[in-house]
């Protein structure tokens, strides 16, 4: 389904939500052409941006991305400002605001979901990045920093008011992390108070899971994460269990290959090891292949292992 925010027209209500560690641009650009409506470049430091410590892994992208959308971690909108002005040749097509952040590096200065404790800030953030920017502003939320503290609703008032273009919402509070259940009952409180786009974003793992929380929710967009692990066919409607075995190794390569092209041979391969355990998971002899896997040092050796391995077929060598 298409989805509007602000003056963007995307291809999809489906996106890849931003998570560090694994949104990296090769997985984006496959999830991208999976189906992925939008791009997030995820957790940017404003002090990363603005001593210039911005790597590979945090703001480039490539064309085939877009449109692509800046995510950025700030506490301070004059530093938000010099951040997002110093990242403004790259022609971002939106500013995300973090304000969902679960990790202690983060918050403990302050920041993501730290955040949510200062409705005031969150608005003065927001409306720094409205006022200085042609491009639509938007937000990633949790509901609140722990349960006694649920302010989601608070905070989406405070976001609409500032001008955000739409709000993503992680069903769980700061203390949950990735713990618990998401709470889509919450999500659908937020579609209800206000006009603007709300992008559900919480235990979304298969196609029934879409159409459960567009149902659940009647949310705008829906962001998932960990779900697309090693199923970012989950963009293009299909769950992994549909995914023949020869097809989910093309795409290792693939994925592979782009991971060393990107990050260098040591890096790209111990990267990507947590995405190739995902891929393969539900695949008989899945466990003893993935001792082989998570200790290959090259990815011939990986390709070697999956050539050799057929599912439902015992692994040479293997035990037992």
């Amino acid at each position: 389904m298409p989805l509007t925010i602000g003056s963007l027209q995307l291809d999809s209500d489906l996106i890849l939500a931003p998570m560090v560690g694994y949104c990296d641009l090769p997985f984006r650009v496959i999830c991208r052409r999976m189906g992925s409506g939008l791009s997030y470049i995820p957790l940017i430091l404003d002090e990363a941006v603005l001593h210039r410590q911005t790597g590979k892994s945090s703001s480039d992208f490539v064309d085939s991305e877009r449109p692509v959308a800046m995510q950025m971690v700030s506490r301070d909108p004059e530093r938000l400002l010099r951040a997002c002005e110093r990242l403004l040749p790259t022609h971002p097509d939106i500013w995300d605001l973090n304000l969902g952040c679960p990790s202690r590096h983060v918050t403990s200065a302050g920041r993501g979901s730290a955040l949510l404790r200062e409705p005031q800030r969150v608005g003065e953030l927001v409306r720094t990045l409205v006022t200085h920017f042609d491009q639509p502003v938007t937000a990633k939320i949790r509901l609140g920093w722990d349960d006694d503290s649920r302010n989601y609703l608070e905070i989406i008032e405070v976001l609409e008011q500032a001008g955000v273009a739409a709000i993503g919402v992680h069903g769980r509070t700061r203390q949950q992390a990735f713990s618990g259940q998401a709470d889509w009952d919450a999500i659908a409180e937020c579609v209800r108070a206000t006009n603007v786009p709300i992008l559900g974003n919480g235990d979304v793992r298969s196609v029934a899971d879409i159409e459960a929380m567009r149902t659940a929710t009647g949310c705008a967009g829906i962001l998932i994460g960990r779900g697309a692990v090693g199923n970012p066919w989950l963009f293009a409607g299909r769950d992994i269990d549909a995914v023949p075995y020869p097809e989910r190794v093309a795409l290792i390569h693939e994925h592979l290959d782009r991971m060393v092209a990107y990050h260098g041979l040591y890096r790209g391969i111990t990267r990507f090891r947590k995405h190739i355990v995902r891929y393969v998971i539900s695949l008989p002899s899945a466990a003893k292949v993935r001792r082989q896997l998570t200790t290959a040092e090259t990815p011939e050796q990986v390709y070697a292992i999956l050539d050799a391995w057929h599912p439902g077929q015992r692994l040479p060598n293997s035990e037992g």
